[in-house]
C-alpha cells in the first residue's frame, strides 16, 4: 500500500485529494493546523484504517514515522480574506513550510508536489497564460504575500529537483469550485452564492469586465492526480479555459438560484487581475487531460451543496479567528 502525506488536508482541495487517494488504495496521512481548514471536510474518513490525521503546523519541523511514497503540499491560506489577515503566516507556509516538507521528501525519497497557483502570473500581459509566461506581479502589494509565497515555492522546489535530484511536480491551479468551499470566504463563487441564498444583492468589484475561468473540483483533482503520476517535472497549468466575465457570471448565479437580486458595484481591489485563463496545451498533450464538467453542471452541484448548509452557517459572515497564529 502506497503511503501519501497531504498537507492542508482539511481544506477544500486537500479534502478532495484525501478522498481520491483513499479511493486509489493509498494510506493517507492528512496534516492541517486548522487555521483555515475544517475537520468536517474529512470527518467521513476518520473511521478508516488507512487514514490518519495530524494536527500540525508545517512551518514547524515535520516528522512522519515510517516510509512515504508521496508528499502533496497543499497547505496555504488561499482566499483574500485569509491571506490579507494573516500575511506573515501565508509567507511562512510557502517558505518555511515548503522547505520543511522538501527536507522530509528528501529524507524519505518521496515524490513531492506543490500546489502553485495562477496568481503567480499576477495581472497578466499575456492571454491566455502559458507556463512559459513569467508574470506581472506587484511584489509589495497586499496580494504579494500570497503571490510571492507561491513563486518562492516553485523556485525552491526546482532547486531541490536540480541540486538534490528530488522527484518533484508543480501544479499551477486556476480558479476551482465545488462542494466544501467555505461560504463567504472572499472568493467569487461562494460569495455570490451566499449573497443569493440570503436574498442580498450580488457585489461585483470593478465594472465586472474582468474575467475568470472556473474549473469544477472533480476535474481539478483528476488533473492533479495525473500530473503527480506523470514524469513531467516543470510547472503545469491545470484549469478550465472556458473564460467568462464576472458580470456575466453574476447574471448566471441569479438565473441559477431563481432569485431577483440586482448587481451592485464596488471599487476594484488593488492588483486584482483583469484576465485569467489557462493555456492547457501541455496538460492535453502530456496528461491527456482536459475538463469534462461544464459550468452549468458544476454550478448546479455546488449550489445544491450550499443549500444543505444550516441557517446559522448561511448567515455567518466569514470572520476567522486568527488570534492564535504565530505573528512573528
Amino acid at each position: 500500500m502506497k503511503k501519501t502525506l497531504i498537507t492542508g488536508a482539511a481544506g477544500f482541495l486537500g479534502s478532495h485529494l484525501c478522498d481520491r487517494f483513499i479511493a486509489e488504495g493509498h494510506h493517507v496521512i492528512a496534516m492541517d493546523n486548522l487555521i483555515t481548514g475544517d475537520l468536517k471536510n474529512i470527518e467521513h474518513l476518520m473511521p478508516l484504517e488507512n487514514f490518519e490525521f495530524y494536527h500540525h503546523d508545517v512551518t514547524k519541523f515535520v516528522h512522519v514515522p515510517g516510509e512515504l511514497d508521496y508528499i502533496l503540499h497543499f497547505a496555504s491560506p488561499a482566499s483574500p480574506i485569509d491571506y490579507l489577515k494573516i500575511p506573515i503566516q501565508t509567507l511562512k507556509v510557502g517558505a518555511l513550510g515548503t522547505h520543511n516538507l522538501l527536507g522530509l521528501a528528501k529524507e524519505k525519497k518521496a515524490r513531492f508536489m506543490i500546489a502553485s497557483t495562477s496568481e503567480i502570473y499576477g495581472d497578466p500581459l499575456v492571454h491566455p497564460q502559458p507556463e512559459e509566461y513569467y508574470g506581472n506581479v506587484n511584489t509589495i502589494g497586499p496580494r504579494g504575500v500570497y503571490d510571492e509565497a507561491k513563486r518562492f515555492q516553485e523556485s525552491i522546489t526546482m532547486a531541490y529537483h536540480r541540486f538534490h535530484g528530488l522527484d518533484t511536480r508543480i501544479v499551477r491551479i486556476f480558479n476551482t469550485y465545488g462542494p466544501r468551499m467555505r461560504l463567504n470566504d472572499g472568493r467569487v463563487i461562494p460569495a455570490f452564492m451566499g449573497q443569493a441564498l440570503r436574498g442580498e444583492d450580488l457585489t461585483v468589484f470593478g465594472d465586472g469586465s474582468q474575467t475568470r475561468s472556473f474549473c469544477y473540483v472533480d476535474d481539478e483533482i483528476e488533473g492533479i492526480y495525473r500530473l503527480l503520476m506523470s514524469d513531467y517535472t516543470l510547472p503545469m497549468n491545470i484549469g478550465n479555459p472556458n473564460e467568462i466575465t464576472i458580470k456575466q457570471f453574476a447574471e448566471e448565479i441569479i438565473k441559477l438560484t431563481g432569485t431577483d437580486q440586482k448587481i451592485i458595484y464596488r471599487p476594484l481591489p488593488k492588483d486584482d487581475p483583469m484576465q485569467r485563463q489557462p493555456d492547457i496545451s501541455k496538460a492535453k498533450e502530456i496528461l491527456g487531460w482536459e475538463p469534462k464538467v461544464g459550468r452549468s453542471e458544476g454550478m448546479r452541484k455546488t449550489f445544491e451543496y450550499f443549500k444543505t448548509l444550516s441557517k446559522e452557517e448561511l448567515e455567518k459572515i466569514e470572520h476567522r479567528d486568527f488570534s492564535k497564529v504565530n505573528r512573528k
